[in-house]
């Protein structure tokens, strides 16, 4: 038999399968499973065993385009496709590649060309009920034939991801600490979700200062600068960056699997430290928490309640942003210590 799995398109929600993913690999022993991704979430998936090989898709090559896709999809003469995005390119994608049993939500008018709907979750006004992705993904396998496949998120490293992580503790002085707390300051889905430089450069100064502990400010390639400015503002000799570091997402998984806490905005790494059981705070401005909630115990979310919020957008239509900017350092710090453990500082 052959599976193909169409993977989510956000570098979180495609940690947030990996139950499903799990449960699918399991069920159908014996299958090849081919997974379909967008290249810059493929990176997430490295070094795990649910699928036996990868198409890059969605991406600007037309080896990624719908067409090329396709084609390698009736090569491959698939008997399931499951597809946990909701777009209607992947539906299309998956009729046009001639996948025989297509698994999918009955959204974006894409039902015609799916063999299997599930309607979404509504409220009683027709509109889309915020609930958590992991359940929508955990249902979708059920409709498979796999059993229920829990919440249990994983992840791996690689080899070569452990190394550049060790480097960087090497380098930046993290590794002659008992205690190192990642900082992910950014956002893919806009400055709304952004929580002030200047408020993460005081967190990280009051973990360095009061707690003793190695601080590490994450990024991305299109990040650096934030990274920068957050090291500079805080002006200690424990709080360090990856900004001057060739940057990958296997990197990242790496730094947050060995950090102690994670603190950060709602992205794509928060779901690396539920992955990899490590503690996270999560900094929570426009989106609601229920869509990406993810049931992990050392958990705490962060958010305050404004007039306008949480509005779901990816720049505040206000111009304030006072969802991010009223949640203070001295919240965050104090979540931070709850799950670090109320150890006597040293200040």
């Amino acid at each position: 038999m052959n599976l193909a799995v169409f993977l989510p398109n956000w570098i979180g929600d495609a940690v947030m399968a990996t139950p499903a993913l799990r449960a699918l690999r399991e069920h159908f022993r014996g299958a090849r499973l081919i997974g379909v991704v967008k290249p810059y979430v493929a990176g997430v998936l490295e070094g795990g065993d649910w699928f036996d090989a990868l198409i890059l898709a969605n991406g600007r090559r037309w080896s990624q385009s719908v067409p090329a896709v396709a084609w390698r999809l009736r090569r491959a003469q698939i008997d399931l496709a499951v597809l946990f995005p909701n777009s209607f390119r992947s539906a299309l994608t998956a009729r046009l590649g001639g996948c025989r049993q297509r698994i999918g939500y009955a959204r974006s008018g894409r039902s015609l060309l799916l063999t299997n709907t599930l309607p979404p979750l509504r409220d009683a006004t027709g509109h889309l009920k915020p609930s958590p992705v992991i359940d929508a993904y955990n249902r979708l396998a059920e409709q498979a034939g796999c059993r229920r496949p829990g919440y249990r998120m994983e992840l791996f490293t690689t080899p070569a991801d452990e190394a550049r992580a060790d480097e960087v503790w090497q380098r930046t002085g993290l590794a002659r600490f008992g205690e190192v707390v990642c900082l992910n300051p950014g956002a893919a889905f806009g400055a709304a979700k952004h929580w002030p430089a200047e408020h993460f450069a005081e967190l990280a100064r009051t973990l360095a200062g009061e707690r003793g502990c190695g601080v590490l400010v994450l990024c991305g390639p299109s990040e650096r600068d934030i990274c920068r400015s957050i090291v500079y503002r805080a002006g200690h000799p424990a709080v360090r960056g990856l900004a001057d570091f060739p940057l990958s997402l296997g990197l990242t998984k790496a730094c947050v699997r060995r950090a102690d806490l994670l603190v950060t905005t709602d992205s794509g790494p928060r779901h690396f430290a539920a992955a990899f059981g490590r503690p996270v705070v999560t900094l929570f401005g426009p989106t609601h928490i229920a869509w990406t909630e993810t049931y992990q115990p050392d958990a705490l979310h962060l958010q305050k309640t404004v007039p306008c919020g949480p509005c779901q957008q990816r720049v505040c239509p206000e111009g304030h942003h006072r969802c991010m900017r009223e949640l203070l350092p001295a919240e965050a710090f104090a979540a931070a210590r709850r799950l670090l453990g109320e150890r006597r500082s040293i200040a």
